[in-house]
């Protein structure tokens, strides 16, 4: 029989981490350790906020105590308690980290670095499996058109998404520009009705309502598109693809991995 992997919850009280309560609570090899919230919901009771039966587990605040009693870690709050998470791997008996956190500086991103040399660290903008096999679709098509094609991306969430482009974006840009040979594109700054540079992979946002995450990467010429899109129709697939990847974690080394490799698809 397969070992019960023991998953802390960072960001638990969130709507990915109630999402993430129920994916762990039906999965007969995981199991909730630890929840941690903000101190607004300190001992709240995790499993009836995500609409289960009560198991007597309570969110804290204790993040440390969390990560000295899990195998994973699941991280899905803010930049700043995800890098707090990072920093304190090296300290704790907790062996991977899975973080959909997104919005970090380069100097915060040093931070998974130096953990990963100590324990799995497993990231993405998106845990969605559907959008990760897009990502690998959208690096072949950037590869094999010619660069006379231009590369928009489209990105559609709901009106709370503060971040733009989201990080699936940038995910689907890095992979556009590895697909040309090229850096990743620097999009923190999207571009607004100004002319279109050579070889420039453009950015557009929309937050809209209650969508959940819609992506369309659109190869164009002046005779032909190309368009390759994803559309997310319930939120419980992030937090499904998330628990994938928590699982596929607890049995690796130490390194920085993304959710292509859990899918094997950087073979």
């Amino acid at each position: 029989m397969s070992k019960t992997i023991r998953i802390a919850l960072l960001g638990a009280t969130g709507r990915m981490g109630l999402a993430l309560v129920r994916e762990i609570a039906a999965h007969p090899r995981a199991e909730l350790s630890a929840a941690i919230a903000a101190p607004a919901h300190d001992g709240a009771d995790i499993f009836e906020m995500a609409g289960l039966k009560s198991t007597g587990l309570l969110a804290g605040t204790d993040l440390y105590a969390a990560l000295d009693g899990c195998d994973v870690l699941i991280d899905f709050s803010t930049p700043k308690s995800a890098i707090d998470a990072a920093l304190l791997m090296h300290e704790v008996s907790c062996g991977a980290m899975v973080s959909g956190t997104t919005g970090f500086t380069g100097s915060e991103e040093r931070a998974f670095d130096a953990a990963a040399q100590a324990v799995c660290v497993v990231r993405s903008g998106n845990f969605s499996l559907g959008v990760n096999v897009l990502t690998a679709l959208v690096e072949q098509a950037s590869k094999a058109l010619p660069a006379d094609f231009d590369i928009d991306i489209l990105d559609v969430h709901h009106k709370y998404k503060a971040d733009a482009p989201s990080g699936t974006a940038l995910m689907l840009g890095a992979a556009a520009a590895k697909g040309r040979g090229q850096a990743a594109p620097d999009a923190r700054n999207l571009r607004r009705n100004q002319p279109r540079k050579d070889g420039e992979i453009g950015f557009a946002a929309m937050r809209v309502g209650g969508v959940t995450g819609d992506h369309d990467v659109i190869f164009g010429s002046e005779m032909e598109t190309l368009t390759l899109s994803h559309r997310a129709l319930d939120r419980a697939v992030f937090a499904r693809g998330a628990l994938v990847a928590a699982l596929w974690a607890a049995g690796q080394s130490a390194g920085h991995y993304d959710m292509r490799d859990v899918l094997g698809l950087n073979r």
